[in-house]
This record gives structure tokens, sequence and C-alpha cells, in this order.
């Protein structure tokens, strides 16, 4: 195993000609040039060095290792420097996958304040929804999932493996088209509108829609689906049927011809970041950690703002 340290010294012989000049130049005794020196030929098995009185010369193999070693020591030197900067943020890159309204609400402020605060490090967006984003993860295609699960609706172990950080409680709201009956209750429980068309989200999100409605006692006729929630706001706002969409949904699209009314009882989702824990290690996966928490503060803090102004 050839070790840098002796590379480093074979070079610093080669270029100054002696061992003591070599000691010189690396700020270590004659004795300590001489024994790595000695250290190296074992492990290459074969003489690096001719010494004749006090003249010294490489060998063939020297020659050809010294050639070499030029080439490896600049190379060990970038890897280091570049190490070095993603270490302090300078430079380093983080592969984010987000659920479509996580990307359009939390997902801009906090890559705006880390740009802010590192501008070294990059940041890639993909979009899936869980669990394929949790797959991704869990496959080494990204580094951090932005992630959701219903309250009630999760698996036990399900994120054991993974690092997790709970950034927000996000609850299910009501749309209906604004000139529907219940457009200016206060609230609505899901069983008022059993005998409505329903317009239905992701699967994810359609599957707890029917296990909501069939605990309230109905199955919900559903007309139309779509992963797209500018498209379930204009379908509820063309007056074709109503739907319950998480509030970061509703808040990422201005729902025109369409109003949001509380569901009595709560259906809550709970969004998290989730990454692997030797990625949690990683400086560029803490920051992006960081500031999509700081994000979740910053919505919980302008939803409640909001709800207090239109009560």
């Amino acid at each position: 195993m050839i070790e840098a340290r002796h590379l480093r010294v074979l070079r610093a012989v080669a270029t100054t000609g002696s061992f003591s000049a070599a000691g010189r130049e690396l700020g270590c005794t004659q004795p300590a040039v001489s024994q790595q020196m000695k250290a190296l030929e074992a492990s290459v098995g074969t003489p690096l060095l001719i010494r004749s009185g006090r003249e010294m010369r490489l060998t063939q193999a020297g020659e050809a290792l010294v050639r070499h070693a030029v080439g490896i020591l600049a190379g060990l030197t970038a890897a280091e420097e570049e190490v070095a900067a993603i270490a302090g943020l300078r430079a380093g890159r983080v592969r984010l996958v987000s659920f479509p309204s996580g990307s359009s609400t939390l997902v801009p402020t906090a890559l705006a304040a880390l740009r802010a605060a590192h501008p070294g490090t990059r940041v890639s967006l993909e979009e899936a929804e869980p669990p394929r984003s949790v797959e991704l993860l869990r496959e080494g295609d990204c580094d951090l999932a932005l992630a959701f699960r219903y309250e009630g609706a999760a698996q036990e172990g399900e994120w054991d493996d993974l690092v997790v950080r709970p950034l927000l409680t996000d609850r299910l709201v009501a749309l209906v088209p604004e000139r529907h009956r219940l457009a200016r209750a206060r609230s609505v429980a899901i069983g008022d509108l059993a005998a409505e068309p329903w317009i239905a989200g992701c699967p994810r999100c359609r599957g707890q829609l029917v296990e909501v409605c069939e605990g309230a006692g109905f199955t919900p006729r559903i007309d139309f689906a779509t992963d797209d929630y500018p498209a379930v706001v204009g379908l509820v706002g063309a007056g074709l049927g109503v739907a319950v969409l998480p509030q970061l949904a509703v808040e990422s699209v201005r729902p025109r011809g369409a109003r949001t009314v509380t569901l009595e009882p709560a259906v809550r989702r709970e969004i998290v970041a989730l990454t692997l824990p030797d990625l949690a290690q990683v400086p560029a996966v803490t920051a992006t950690l960081e500031q999509l928490a700081r994000a979740a503060n910053r919505q919980v803090r302008d939803t409640n703002s909001e709800s207090g102004r239109t009560k």
C-alpha cells in the first residue's frame, strides 16, 4: 500500500537530491526521511534510490513513481480542497424530492433562504408523491424527501430506518363551488357532502378520502380524479363537484369560483422531511433541513394569521 506521505517524501528527495535537504523542505529530520523512504521501498518491493557516497539518484522504478506522484498528489490536494469546501458549505449538492403542494409552498421559501446563506450549495428538485418519494430516498436517488402521511393511517415502523424531521401538520379543508349551499358555512361535516359528485386527488389522497367518507357512513361518487391540484380547483370552480384538499394545496392555487370550508371533525396529515442517517451528517443536507423547518414555521404563522383575519 503506497501512502501519500511517502510519495511526498520521495518527491522532495528527488527534487532536492538528498535526505537532509528533503527533511528541511518537509520540516522533519534526516533520519525521518530515511525511515519513510525505506518504508516506501518495502511497500513497492523494489529499490527506488541508488546511493553512492554523497550522491543519490533515482532508479527506473523511482523515476516512474515520481512521475505518477505528481498527478496523484495534485489530485489529493484538489480532493482535500473540494471536501473542505463542501464541509464548509462553500460547495455541495442536495437532491430534493417533494410532493407538488410542498414544492409550491415550503420548498421555494426554503431554497431561497439556503441560496442566500450558502450560494455555493446547489439543490435539484424532483416531484414525487409518497411512497414513491421515500423509495427514491432509500434507493439512493435523492438525499432528502419531503413527504406526508395521514393521522391514523401511519404504518408501524414505516420510517424507522430514516431520520424524520417533523415540519407541520396540514389540515384538510372542503372545497365547494362558490354558489354551493354550504359555501358560506363556517364548517361542514364530510357527511353533509355525501350526495355530491366528488373530484379526487392523488392516489394516496384518494384512498384517504374514501376511508374518511366510509367512516362517515357513505362511499363517495368520484366523477373525476387528477393528481393536478389546479385541475381539482378548476373542476370544483366550474361546479362539477366538491373536493377535500390539504390546506397547503389550496394555498398553492388561487381557488377561482370555489370556496374553502373548514372540515369537522378535523382530518390532518403530517408533513415531514426525511433523509438517511448518514446523509443527515452532511452539512448541505443539514442546512437544507433547517431551512425547510423555518419555511414550515413561517407557513404556520401565515396560516394562523390569515385564519384570524377571516374569523
